[in-house]
């Protein structure tokens, strides 16, 4: 992922004559934009919703970002940044692939959960939206998506070494039904809180034994 963006600096008086946007923070505009995106899919967020979330006019919007397309790419990049960051960084925390895919399992469900679950996760959702996405965008979901399950697969092997997570275990079928209890959190969290966690998880873990 490239690094942060700085804030965009209007040159000089006359730039901002010409209809320059004003001074804004990028990623706290993308971070706005993000939440109806989550909310709404790509096609569903209009470009007045968008520009009322982030505080900024249609003309700014295009001026700033192009379009929305493109506005979409890089809070989709952005989206996938701050997200693995965090899973990564709570992960840390764990030796064994087992801890960590446990945990990974309780990152999805406090992602799944009160107002966060209801605002949806920008990679299900859009998922959920491929064949109606242009090659480009479909292709960068389905990266997302094939990227999540080799790092569920990359946990299951680690734990295979470490003797936490049976040897016999088919590890890439393991790794996509995982992928698929974890995705399916995350829909559930879009109308209710999944029930009983600790008891969802062990059920999962049952899995790895």
């Amino acid at each position: 992922m490239p690094s942060a963006m700085s804030k965009t600096q209007p040159t000089d008086t006359k730039s901002r004559e010409r209809g320059r946007p004003r001074e804004f923070d990028i990623e706290q505009a993308l971070d706005k934009a993000m939440i109806v995106f989550r909310q709404k899919g790509f096609h569903a967020a209009s470009l007045n919703d968008l520009g009322e979330a982030m505080g900024l006019t249609a003309g700014s919007i295009y001026k700033a970002f192009k379009d929305k397309r493109s506005l979409f790419l890089l809070v989709f990049e952005r989206y996938l940044s701050v997200r693995n960051a965090d899973l990564r960084q709570r992960l840390a925390q764990f030796t064994s692939g087992r801890e960590k895919l446990g945990e990974l399992l309780q990152f999805y469900l406090d992602s799944a959960r009160a107002v966060e679950g209801r605002t949806g996760c920008l990679v299900v959702g859009s998922a959920v939206e491929l064949q109606v996405l242009d090659d480009d965008l479909s292709q960068l979901v389905s990266e997302a998506v094939i990227r999540n399950k080799n790092f569920l697969a990359s946990l299951l092997k680690q734990g295979q070494e470490d003797g936490s997570v049976t040897p016999n275990l088919d590890v890439d079928t393991a790794a996509g039904l995982i992928l698929c209890i974890a995705f399916g959190m995350r829909v559930v969290g879009k109308i209710t809180d999944v029930k009983d966690e600790p008891e969802t998880i062990k059920l999962v873990m049952k899995l790895l034994d």
